[in-house]
């Protein structure tokens, strides 16, 4: 965990968050400025800076991550969504905790 990460403070309960999802390796809870209708965050609970910091030793974590994507998109009610990682600052991440966006909903889907 990180002291002044936002992300390590909201998968332990510091900061609030509106859950759809917790097991012992993610927390996955919606977004605060959705893109789309349904817009949600897969969080490891072990703070990785971003996708660029993983290693073989992530991939389990990683493989999971990806899996939850379509089945937690199917609990909230999509039958097509985006995934997006964002990584490093000329990639747009803004929170330097690996997470996986994934939304949908309505007619369009944003482009970034």
């Amino acid at each position: 965990m990180s002291a002044d990460c936002i992300f390590c403070k909201i998968v332990t309960g510091t900061i609030p968050s509106t859950q759809i999802y917790a097991d012992d390796d993610v927390v996955v809870f919606k977004d605060i400025n959705p893109l789309a209708p349904v817009h949600f965050l897969i969080v490891p609970r072990e703070h990785i800076e971003s996708l660029a910091s993983c290693d073989a030793s992530h991939q389990a974590l990683l493989g999971k991550m990806l899996l939850l994507a379509p089945k937690l998109a199917k609990e909230q009610g999509l039958a097509g969504f985006r995934t997006m990682i964002n990584t490093g600052r000329e990639g747009g991440q803004e929170v330097f905790h690996i997470h996986v966006h994934v939304f949908g909903g309505g007619t369009t889907l944003p482009k970034t």
